[in-house]
């Protein structure tokens, strides 16, 4: 009896730890609802409902340029960006595959500006990718593909001892936010109303080698199969900020790669003017993102390009999906109306 009352003592004193530790760790780990915000955007797509024509993976160049409600307000076209900041090609397809245990949609578009590397450049970018990730095997792999030489897999698995020493510098919002959060995206779509024209933009320093790496190339080729096997249209994108730099080399082995595997390639970069782009009002950041105006003329663009070259169905009048929208659009004029106020714009 005694042995029996050791052993439930035992137990109950194991489980009171690793309650209060995994409350620590929600308390500790960052938040992601102000400041730097990109953190809590992979995180956001589980709680939509999986019913998508239309998927864009990538990094920055699709969640800050790429307009959601207006490519179902105006063509009908449901769709969400799985975004993070600067997401790797093999964040990317990790996750896609992630994506596609839960929907299939009929078109994946990907930008193609992550080719340029080849591996992970920063722990804070990888872990903005992955953290928001549920656990499977798609987060595993994502895991492995992205880790530094002095990062560690345990670490992911227990973010508290990543992040145990961020105590000093915690908020009122790390509290507020520790058991829910809140929105910050609009279907993946991260919104900015200011506008700063492009001025003085750098131009591209010479490369000594303007390959891609292998690498790149090999999560090229598994986005490509991956969707060819759900029976899934790839489209490639670059989106049209002017900087960071998009070589002409760069852009050839695209183009290449497009043709040789039947693919669609839009270089928006090419095509400003057809798209009715104006880098003194469209972008908010001087030409490397676009702000609200841009990305809603990207969306125009590409909502018809993607109904004539791949027939996508014109889904309003679909009371469910009316409805949804509904409320997103009613979200989405408030935020549009709550930064004017915010920047001092009409």
């Amino acid at each position: 009896m005694r042995k029996r009352k050791y052993i439930i003592r035992g137990a109950l004193t194991l489980a009171l730890i690793i309650a209060f530790l995994a409350l620590l760790q929600r308390l500790l780990m960052p938040k992601y609802v102000d400041g730097i915000v990109e953190g809590a955007f992979v995180a956001e797509y589980y709680k939509e409902e999986k019913d998508h024509d239309v998927l864009f993976i990538g990094d920055c160049e699709v969640y800050e340029n790429f307009s959601p409600k207006v490519l179902w307000e105006k063509y009908g076209i449901n769709s969400y960006i799985r975004g993070s900041a600067e997401q790797y090609i093999f964040q990317s397809y990790y996750l896609l595959e992630d994506a596609l245990r839960y929907e299939t949609p009929d078109v994946v578009v990907f930008n193609i500006q992550s080719l340029q590397f080849n591996e992970a450049q920063s722990e804070a970018y990888n872990r903005m990718s992955i953290e928001g990730m549920r656990w499977s095997p798609s987060k595993v792999g994502c895991i492995l593909a992205s880790m530094k030489e002095d990062e560690h897999f345990i670490e992911y698995v227990f973010p508290i001892l990543r992040y145990h020493s961020r105590w000093k510098e915690l908020k009122s919002t790390d509290f507020e936010y520790m058991f829910k959060t809140k929105p910050v995206t609009f279907n993946g779509y991260y919104m900015r109303v200011d506008a700063r024209p492009a001025e003085n933009v750098p131009k591209g320093k010479p490369l000594g080698d303007y390959s891609f790496g292998s690498n790149a190339w090999k999560y090229l080729d598994k986005i490509r199969d991956l969707c060819a096997k759900k029976g899934i249209d790839l489209l490639l994108i670059k989106a049209p900020s002017l900087y960071p730099y998009w070589y002409e080399e760069w852009n050839e082995q695209c183009e290449t790669y497009a043709r040789e595997n039947g693919l669609n390639y839009i270089n928006f970069l090419d095509i400003t003017e057809e798209v009715g782009l104006d880098y003194t009002t469209d972008t908010y950041d001087g030409g490397l993102h676009m702000n609200l105006s841009g990305a809603e003329k990207l969306a125009d663009y590409l909502g018809a390009y993607l109904q004539k070259e791949y027939g996508l169905e014109d889904r309003r009048g679909d009371a469910h999906l009316d409805a949804i929208w509904k409320e997103k659009a009613a979200a989405y004029d408030a935020e549009i109306a709550r930064q004017k106020e915010l920047y001092g714009l009409e």
